[in-house]
């Protein structure tokens, strides 16, 4: 398998995001499949999937054996993708009814792109005032990836990953060859993945240990 085309579908992007966060397989089972058909049927974002898969993945990341995948089935992460979803639609739902609500004099409730960007603001203005080894990274990223919300998932997501590369070459050197390797080693047999599930599974375990070495909220 290689990079997965522009024209995946939500299926195959599902599939491939939860096995470079396993770290290992080619395919789900035939009960995983039936969830993502149903997260399909229902319309949820990719986005808001993967986001409940990352988070998933990531606490059970430090529970995990030596040599042993975090995560055994994509139903095991049923639970915190379930959760993304009702936060996803509650907060549409919110911004919605709060447009029309406005001659009541009620306050508009943030959407959930505008939520996420106020947390993750909110997370790195804390930051850059007590880790003095970025605060001129954090003054820079206020400045520019996060100077307004998006609604765009993908965008959004894809801000959250530049957040967390700036913050890391923001490191000492030393500090920041320590992570590479344990990122390196917490990805598993690279045999057994996709080159696109490579570069996530690459990309999610850089994130993971880099939000711990700040000690940043996991999710925003």
């Amino acid at each position: 398998m290689s990079l997965l085309p522009e024209s995946a579908s939500f299926e195959e992007m599902v599939q491939d995001c939860f096995l470079a966060h396993r770290g290992a397989g080619l395919m789900l089972s035939p009960l995983d499949v039936e969830l993502v058909m149903a997260w399909s049927a229902d319309g949820i974002p990719f986005e808001v999937v993967a986001r409940g898969i990352r988070k998933a993945a990531e606490r059970a990341l430090w529970d995990a054996r030596p040599g042993e995948p975090a995560l055994r089935s994509l139903r095991a992460c049923r639970r915190e993708v379930d959760q993304e979803i009702r936060k996803y639609r509650a907060r549409s739902a919110g911004a919605h009814s709060g447009q029309s609500s406005g001659a009541n004099g009620q306050k508009p409730r943030r959407s959930f792109e505008e939520e996420r960007f106020r947390k993750l603001r909110a997370a790195l203005t804390k930051l850059g005032r007590e880790d003095p080894r970025v605060s001129e990274a954090t003054a820079r990223l206020l400045q520019t990836v996060l100077l307004a919300p998006t609604s765009d998932l993908a965008e959004a997501d894809r801000r959250e990953h530049v957040v967390l590369a700036v913050l890391l070459r923001a490191l000492p050197f030393a500090e920041r060859l320590a992570l590479y390797k344990e990122a390196s080693a917490l990805c598993g047999d690279p045999r057994l993945q996709s080159a696109h599930a490579r570069r996530m599974s690459r990309r999610f375990h850089r994130n993971a240990l880099t939000r711990r070495a700040l000690a940043l909220p996991g999710f925003w």
